[in-house]
């Protein structure tokens, strides 16, 4: 880590040179700035949440291959990622369920959204994408449950109407670029169709990514790590291990994916639009790699196959918005419903008998936003109402022979459904000219029903049922005590209610450990304090540092747990020690989060970020580190824009992640990290963009310019190493 130190060192004395330049041509437009994702548009002034935005600009230039991977190069947050197609962001130590995706104001956690690692961040595509705003910190008084750590607002692109095009009837973009890491090509078109009064636009995305290359240079003193000397070949049904010609080659690792979305937005009246936004994404099977690569009790590959079906996401949402409707309101309201499938698919090596797991989830959802005014202050109400229903399945078939029979399913077979029905409240308003206040509450009834009916674990139940009436505040205070600085304060709790996937689940999270259901779980909790502090000098220098701390309450864990007086049970052919999520003591997260962004000269910006976190759980007398507690990680670099080219040179960098900060509950997953832990790492990269005229953009550059070989903490598949792009965009 010397070089980063030496970077950061740089950074820093470069940072307190550049309060004194003066120049005014350049800015960093702070007032400007407004975040959608808090329902409705406010300035990011009077916001006392932490909130980073990603602007379509800068997701463009970074040529990114998916949503996942744009969050990953923020230095905001962490991601991890078990394969290649996915990446679980890590939001102050919490991830998966506990962190909140929300797509044009639609949620999309549902009843299956599970405590670990997820991957759904990339059915979004980052193509259509007009910003990402990351809210730090509970969210649950604007979107509800599961946003203790945070929420990330996808916004895509909206139609445009004639007065927004120049007259121009049709407008769209044609976008294609190749990857060198994993052979990497990416297809892109988008038409808008305007009227004066009606306006379309039609999306569609295609990406093929190989099998990822890892880098080849060592790591510092660390050992070479995540080769792959050997893969399973399966041939007229018999499985034989072949040795990999490219150990660096991460052999199936590699998919496919397809993205559509269509938007039709309709003016009647300047108080009234109706919009119609439709997506759908899917893929083709997903090879969960860090599986892959287990090996079983004799030192030899366990699986000959295990991978995601197909990933599909479909969402149809019809959203009203009048202005000044009775009190004076203004009214958003979106109906929509949401269907996602998954499945899994594993086959252990020489047994011809294949598992296939999968889900099939819908979700119906009303969300009402109004907003009006009270004086001179701002007050927004609404409710929202959802319904989630699951599907699941299991069935068992031998390769050789076809046959095919019913096997356990992940869930209950049965019938499986969560309602949620909420209302919420947020008035704010300003004590002076300089110092302005919020304050929110949330409120509703949560129920959850879920049956098994095949009982193939033979459980001492065969319903699980819940009942839950939730709460949750949040109060702030921000002072713009001049146009250079402003600190605010924030106070807020939030909830997580569980879902069929922390009650119900039957899942072999390890080799040898099985977690069953426990009905007996009640929802987590969470208050967090923080404090941030931002400064500026004119508009070309800001630094922002945010301290929080966070308690957590009812925390739920997975631990030791015994069905019918039994500790352990055979499951698919091994005797597995029973595991099952339980409510377990408290826990406390603390950390620091700090950004700058400064210009040193009208066109040469200079940026970093630095977040740390430190989490620990009190349970049955005993501290330990509590799971998805990331290392400290940032990025820093230099960004050059003029009107022909843009250039970006970054530096991303995390610490090591000692054996003895890893959690127990095995969350971290420690197996698929070095002998000694996570060490710490820092890759640089050049990106550019040339304007080649006002329709053809040229986008280049090189990741990982070392060719690093490296895992991000948590993760079960080496990270890209040196990878050239190269990319071109048509506007027309």
């Amino acid at each position: 880590m010397k070089i980063a130190i030496f970077f950061m060192a740089l950074v820093c004395s470069l940072a307190g040179f550049s309060q004194t330049k003066k120049d005014t041509t350049s800015s960093i437009k702070l007032d400007a700035v407004v975040v959608s994702s808090q329902r409705f548009a406010k300035s990011k002034r009077k916001i006392t949440q932490q909130v980073e935005s990603i602007s379509k600009k800068e997701i463009e230039s970074g040529n990114f291959q998916t949503s996942a991977d744009v969050l990953a190069n923020s230095g905001t947050l962490a991601v991890q990622k078990s394969q290649q197609g996915g990446g679980s962001p890590n939001i102050r130590g919490f991830e998966a369920s506990r962190v909140l995706l929300v797509i044009d104001g639609i949620r999309m956690n549902n009843l299956i959204y599970r405590a670990g690692h997820l991957q759904n961040s990339v059915s979004v595509d980052k193509n259509m994408l007009q910003s990402i705003d990351v809210l730090f910190g509970p969210s649950s008084t604007i979107y509800g449950s599961d946003a203790l750590g945070g929420a990330i607002f996808f916004q895509t692109r909206d139609p445009k109407l004639l007065y927004e095009t120049e007259d121009k009837k049709f407008t769209g973009n044609f976008i294609t670029n190749y990857s060198t890491s994993n052979q990497g090509v990416l297809g892109h078109v988008d038409l808008n169709f305007a009227s004066d009064k009606w306006a379309s636009l039609t999306s569609f995305s295609y990406n093929d990514y190989g099998d990822l290359k890892m880098g080849k240079r060592k790591n510092g003193s660390n050992d070479f790590f995540g080769e792959r000397p050997f893969y399973v070949q399966t041939t007229n049904g018999v499985d034989e291990v072949v040795a990999s010609e490219d150990r660096y080659l991460q052999k199936y690792s590699g998919y496919k994916q397809y993205d559509v979305l269509q938007k039709i937005i309709y003016e009647q009246n300047y108080n009234t639009t109706h919009s119609l936004n439709l997506q759908y994404s899917t893929s083709t099977d997903v090879p969960r790699y860090d599986r892959l690569t287990d090996l079983n009790s004799n030192g030899k590959l366990k699986y000959a196959t295990w991978y995601y079906g197909p990933q599909k996401r479909l969402l149809s949402a019809y959203k009203l918005s009048r202005k000044q409707l009775f009190l004076n309101s203004d009214l958003n309201l979106t109906a929509s419903y949401q269907n996602i499938e998954e499945s899994r698919i594993n086959r252990n090596f020489g047994n011809p008998n294949q598992s296939a797991r999968t889900e099939n989830v819908s979700v119906f959802a009303i969300n009402s936003d109004f907003k009006t005014k009270i004086g001179k202050a701002d007050f927004i109400y609404g409710a929202d109402v959802y319904y989630d229903d699951l599907n699941s399945v299991g069935v068992k078939k031998n390769i050789i022979t076809n046959e095919e029979s019913i096997t356990d399913s992940r869930y209950p077979d049965g019938k499986n459904n969560t309602f949620r029905a909420e209302g919420f409240v947020s008035f704010s308003n300003d004590f002076s000219r300089t110092a302005s206040f919020n304050a929110s509450a949330r409120a509703g009834y949560t129920s959850l029903n879920s049956e098994i009916v095949t009982n193939f674990m033979n459980l001492p139940y065969t319903t699980v049922s819940q009942e839950n009436f939730i709460y949750s505040g949040a109060v702030g205070i921000v002072h713009n005590a001049s146009k250079n600085s402003k600190i605010a304060f924030n106070l807020a709790s939030g909830f997580r209610v569980p879902n069929i996937d922390d009650l119900s689940k039957i899942f072999d999270s390890s080799a040898g450990t099985l977690i069953v259901p426990n009905k007996d779980l009640k929802p987590e909790k969470s208050v967090t304090a923080d404090l941030s502090i931002t400064l500026w000098q004119g508009k070309h220098f800001q630094l922002e540092n945010v301290f929080y701390y966070t308690r957590l309450y009812d925390a739920i864990v997975t631990g030791p747990f015994s069905l019918n007086g039994q500790n352990s049970m055979n499951y698919e052919g091994q005797n597995s020690v029973l595991y099952a999520n339980q409510n377990q003591g408290k826990g406390e997260i603390t950390g620091i989060s700090s950004t700058f962004k400064s210009y040193l000269t009208k066109s040469l910006l200079l940026y970093g970020t630095f977040n740390f976190t430190h989490g620990r759980i009190q349970h049955d007398g005993l501290t330990e580190p509590l799971d998805h507690i990331a290392p400290y990680y940032g990025k820093t670099g230099f960004k050059y824009e003029s009107g022909l080219m843009n250039l970006d040179l970054y530096m991303l960098y995390s610490g090591k992640k000692k054996l003895s900060e890893y959690s127990p509950s095995g969350e971290d997953n420690l197996k698929y990290a070095p002998e000694n832990g996570t060490p710490s790492w820092e890759t640089y990269h050049l990106k550019g963009t040339l304007f080649l005229s006002e329709q053809f953009t040229f986008f280049s550059g090189i990741e990982n310019i070392l060719d690093t070989q490296y895992r991000t903490f948590s993760s079960g598949i080496n990270a890209s190493g040196r990878n050239l792009f190269f990319g071109v965009k048509y506007e027309f």
